[in-house]
């Protein structure tokens, strides 16, 4: 007899759910969105999503947003980090971790330049500046 329970979360691979969240966040007015691949490269996640928002309330409305379609879509959802300073919002969806910047937090810590500019994105540089 064959296993018929449900899968608990989405088996989508990590490009595609990356491409609804990435699109999520254009759609509701994140700026400079962008994604790092980290895929086989030792890290604590397959990749990375950042953005920048215009306020500490969109920062938290971005967050509350991606929390809400993680359920929606079945996505892993571990935790989310710094909700109430909104400075610096992350969210931890196991495979995918989302940024939320501020702007002048963004260019302080300069995660992309971190990572490095060699490493392939999975979607590209985001273009809605």
């Amino acid at each position: 007899m064959q296993n018929t329970t449900p899968k608990k979360y989405s088996l989508l691979p990590t490009a595609e759910k990356l491409a609804i969240l990435k699109t999520w966040l254009e759609e509701h007015k994140a700026l400079k969105v962008e994604s790092i691949d980290l895929a086989g490269q030792g890290a604590f996640t397959d990749a990375l999503l950042i953005a920048s928002a215009t306020s500490v309330r969109h920062a938290q409305s971005l967050a509350d947003g991606i929390s809400a379609l993680c359920g929606e879509q079945n996505f892993e959802y571990l935790r989310m980090e710094g909700y109430t300073a909104g400075q610096w919002i992350l969210v931890d969806c196991n495979d995918i971790v989302i940024n939320i910047f501020q702007e002048s937090v963004r260019e302080l810590y300069k995660l992309e330049a971190l990572w490095g500019e060699g490493t392939a994105a999975l979607l590209g540089r985001g273009d809605n500046a």
